[in-house]
């Protein structure tokens, strides 16, 4: 059964305080045996009004993320699945680098550049392609260079047929499983480029956590999205991202466009250490994508700071324990928790603990429990896992039984609320 800290009134006047009395002030809120769960309910100094310092931006749907903590800073329209045309070629480049690692897969093995990657995805296609020739062998690291540098298509599909046999079935059951894999539970995926076809749909959520984890997950196969150019059969083409040029310490990711998405970009950069990760989709123009894209990482970077809302291994709160010798487990996270905060401003932060609950004994210390969720208002500003930060023993049999009674009764009395 799943149980949050669902906190529907104001917080308490001891949980709205300065920001240097965050660590201290940590309230408990009982939802019930049916998982009773003990979070943070705490306030920090923000700001998210557009009179304050708030970005306005034109793009239909948006998001901005800071890489390490995953805090979003600005979103709209963030969970509305659109085409998301080149876009999508990061979800290939994922399973082809996530097969690399797991040495499935070896840069230097080739494919052959068959007759449809070549006249659907190359030259004869008139679209973005490396101009692999019909019927030569590429190796799998300079079609990886040629999907992420040039965005061919050709370069995908050679990939997708590589690996799978075929575009459809690498579509469907790489590229597809490797999404669910990830926590991409809306996406869906029609082919391996993004060319247009009914079954290309992502939000601009999803396209960021996918560009988060590329970034963390293989820091130096990522280095190819900062590449500025690519030579291929005698033809050298310059990368298609707008913001290598026009923005300091920016580094990646992917364009795209198609009549149905409408102009999109993937955008990440570096500044002082910290690194933000935009994504837009939905222009009209080229030009507004290259223009919206790097105001929305300017203002990023200088309207926000990052702080820690809960250092390592620093108790977050409590989950309920079924049949344990405790009837709680303390919960914690081997990482600091951070978030993207505005630099000045009132905005308030709520923290919740979301998990399945009661936890049966016995419990391991370092067990996965669940998820401390930090809102900004509405939206969802981070989100980290927490584990079990002490063991719990089995408890004795008439501790079991009580639990056992106890849990039964809210059962019985939960499905009859659902009756009335």
């Amino acid at each position: 059964m799943a149980a949050e800290t669902s906190v529907s009134r104001e917080p308490d006047r001891a949980a709205i305080i300065p920001w240097r009395g965050l660590m201290a002030a940590v309230l408990a809120v009982a939802v019930g045996w049916g998982g009773i769960a003990y979070a943070a309910n705490n306030s920090v100094q923000g700001a998210a009004k557009k009179e304050d310092g708030g970005f306005d931006g034109d793009a239909p749907t948006a998001i901005l993320v800071e890489a390490s903590s995953g805090s979003v800073l600005f979103e709209k329209n963030a969970d509305e699945l659109r085409a998301p045309s080149s876009m999508m070629k990061l979800m290939t480049v994922e399973v082809v680098f996530d097969a690399i690692k797991q040495g499935k897969v070896k840069p230097t093995d080739e494919y052959r550049i068959s007759e449809n990657a070549w006249r659907r995805g190359g030259a004869p296609a008139g679209g973005s392609t490396m101009f692999a020739i019909l019927n030569s062998k590429v190796s799998v690291d300079d079609l990886l260079k040629g999907a992420i540098i040039q965005s061919g298509n050709d370069s995908c599909m050679a990939l997708a047929e590589g690996m799978a046999g075929n575009e459809r079935i690498f579509a469907a059951d790489f590229m597809t499983k490797r999404a669910r894999e990830l926590g991409l539970t809306k996406s869906t995926f029609g082919n391996s480029s993004g060319l247009p076809d009914p079954a290309n749909k992502m939000t601009v959520r999803e396209l960021a956590k996918l560009a988060r984890h590329l970034i963390l997950t293989y820091p130096d196969m990522y280095k190819l999205f900062g590449e500025r150019e690519f030579t291929w059969n005698k033809i050298r083409q310059q990368n298609r991202n707008p913001l290598l040029n026009t923005l300091n310490g920016a580094d990646g990711l992917k364009t795209g466009y198609t009549k149905e998405g409408g102009y999109g970009m993937v955008g990440s950069a570096v500044q002082n250490d910290t690194r933000l990760i935009v994504v837009i989709n939905g222009l009209e123009d080229a030009d507004d994508r290259a223009s919206e894209a790097k105001k929305m990482l300017e203002w990023g970077f200088r309207n926000f700071e990052t702080r820690t809302l809960f250092a390592a291994n620093q108790q977050v709160g409590y989950a309920k324990v079924f049949g344990g010798e405790s009837r709680s487990v303390k919960l914690a996270s081997p990482e600091p928790i951070k978030v993207m905060v505005p630099k000045n401003g009132s905005e308030k932060l709520i923290a919740r603990i979301v998990y399945n609950g009661p936890v049966r004994a016995p419990i391991e210390s370092g067990q996965p429990v669940g998820l401390v969720k930090v809102w900004r208002g509405r939206n969802i500003a981070v989100e980290a896992p927490v584990y079990a930060a002490e063991s719990v023993g089995t408890g004795s049999t008439v501790r079991r039984a009580i639990d056992g009674v106890s849990e039964l009764v809210i059962g019985m009395f939960r499905a009859s609320a659902e009756k009335l």
